[in-house]
């Protein structure tokens, strides 16, 4: 199957879904969705929700961490109609089968496992028409493909659905573009006059936050000399005479002219070359997505921003202000949402200086590192943790597993995150995930280079050495089983 023709198939399909939401919404039937809890679920959530809104259907939203017996319990219960799960679904069709008294439809971008023949479940998901999931399209983009099927005029979602993708990290192509079935949404939200594409600095806190504080806080690239150090990244930028303000605001990134973006990103780039990390200069340069109709030195203007902000609202129960702004609004939801985002990031902090505190914290195995998080870190943040961490592993073609305690579930919350030298490799965390967890009485699943899992808490070190051993079978070269589907 060609690429083009691989679109089309997909496209098809979102049509198929399109068509039996609106026969649902045309005979009044009430629709159930669920989405999941990180940026690009939110987004999902407010996609489906927008458009569900524009139909005049009837209809709820919910955001979980992820599908289990409850979302079965309560649909079974509730008998809507339709059933919508946007950003997961797809690893869990075998327990939806439960589901006997609702249409499903499934908007997700994660690999499939389970009975995919169900008659009862329509999938829009790319894996099944050989497109990458982890990188090509996120669920808040699958879901504004079937959005868009809908109603043309919803290609005003298309903004939101990139968002998404940047909360999913999908900028993995040249100077951190998005392409695939991404670049489709982004050339819909520009020809829509939404979206501008810009070459920068890719630092986040590009619109928000003064220059030397955005050297400070940045980790991706980490800076040896001057992440974590803001008096040191104050002096950096002092010493290249570039003004920290105008009149009595902090400057951030945004406002540099020309002349200083170069001095800039030149005297960074010979720092990191000083520090040995060659890799990371062509990274200070990429692809911004700036949402002009966004005010301008707001958290929403710049597309990765945004997605931190919708990924905070998640992550502290807080998801339906998130789901509010991505619908429009821009008033009380995110005035909220920037308190939220304020304690979020101080809560991360704590987490990672707890993390780095004692060696016991984080172990080292034969094939992967593992943090002990217990019941300490958040089971809802623990996925952002070891997405910071993972990038400053000294060794990068170890995988990170990361867990935190649910007691009242007794349950343990694993994420697991890699790095593409490890891809390189042959590692694919959404099958070592599911394997390992399905041997241990758990559930699991995801991408390739990031997913999760589910199990007892009397199950936490043979889950770990399961993965462990699964890990290290990849990296020698061993097809585990549903590898293929990356």
């Amino acid at each position: 199957m060609t690429q083009q023709s691989s679109i089309d198939s997909f496209l098809a399909q979102a049509n198929v879904a399109a068509k039996a939401i609106q026969e649902v919404a045309q005979k009044d039937g009430f629709i159930s969705v669920f989405s999941h809890l990180d940026a690009d679920g939110v987004a999902a959530a407010g996609v489906i929700g927008k458009a569900l809104f524009r139909l005049g259907a009837r209809y709820r939203i919910r955001v979980m961490q992820w599908v289990d017996d409850k979302i079965v319990t309560e649909v079974s219960g509730g008998k809507p109609d339709l059933v919508i799960l946007c950003d997961f679904g797809s690893g869990y069709l075998d327990l939806l089968t439960k589901i006997s008294n609702s249409k499903i439809v499934i908007l997700d971008h994660h690999q499939i496992t389970g009975d995919s023949l169900n008659p009862n479940i329509v999938q829009l998901n790319p894996h099944n028409f050989g497109i990458d999931g982890a990188t090509e399209v996120s669920g808040s983009g699958v879901t504004y493909f079937a959005a868009k099927a809908l109603n043309p005029e919803n290609v005003d979602l298309a903004p939101i659905a990139l968002v998404g993708a940047l909360g999913d990290m999908q900028d993995k192509y040249e100077q951190r573009s998005l392409k695939g079935l991404n670049e489709i949404i982004v050339n819909d939200a520009v020809d829509a006059g939404l979206l501008r594409v810009e070459k920068d600095l890719t630092f986040f806190g590009r619109e928000t936050r003064a220059i030397h504080r955005t050297l400070a806080t940045t980790t991706s690239p980490f800076i040896p000399g001057l992440s974590g150090e803001e008096d040191k990244a104050l002096a950096f930028v002092v010493n290249l005479n570039i003004p920290l303000k105008q009149g009595e605001k902090f400057r951030a990134l945004v406002d540099l002219n020309d002349d200083e973006r170069k001095r800039l990103c030149s005297a960074l780039a010979d720092h990191l070359l000083s520090k040995g990390l060659h890799v990371e200069v062509d990274n200070l340069i990429g692809c911004i997505y700036v949402l002009t109709e966004e005010a301008p030195n707001t958290a929403l203007r710049d597309g990765r921003e945004f997605s931190v902000l919708l990924n905070s609202t998640g992550r502290m129960d807080r998801p339906s202000l998130g789901i509010a702004i991505c619908m429009g609004d821009r008033k009380a939801a995110l005035e909220e949402s920037s308190k939220i985002l304020e304690d979020y990031r101080k809560n991360i902090n704590k987490y990672l200086s707890w993390v780095s505190e004692k060696p016991d914290r984080m172990r080292e195995f034969e094939n992967t590192y593992v943090i002990y998080g217990e019941n300490f870190i958040n089971e809802k943040i623990i996925g952002t943790v070891s997405s910071i961490i993972v990038s400053t592993l000294a060794n990068n073609e170890k995988p990170l597993l990361a867990f935190a305690n649910i007691e009242e579930e007794n349950a343990a919350k694993f994420s697991a995150r890699t790095t593409e030298a490890a891809l390189r490799r042959g590692v694919n965390l959404g099958v070592v995930m599911r394997l390992a967890s399905e041997a241990n009485g758990g559930n699991g699943g995801g991408h390739n280079i990031a997913a999760g899992a589910q199990v007892p808490l009397d199950k936490i070190e043979a889950f770990v050495r399961t993965a462990d051993e699964l890990v290290g079978r990849q990296l020698k070269g061993e097809a585990l089983a549903g590898d293929s589907n990356t």
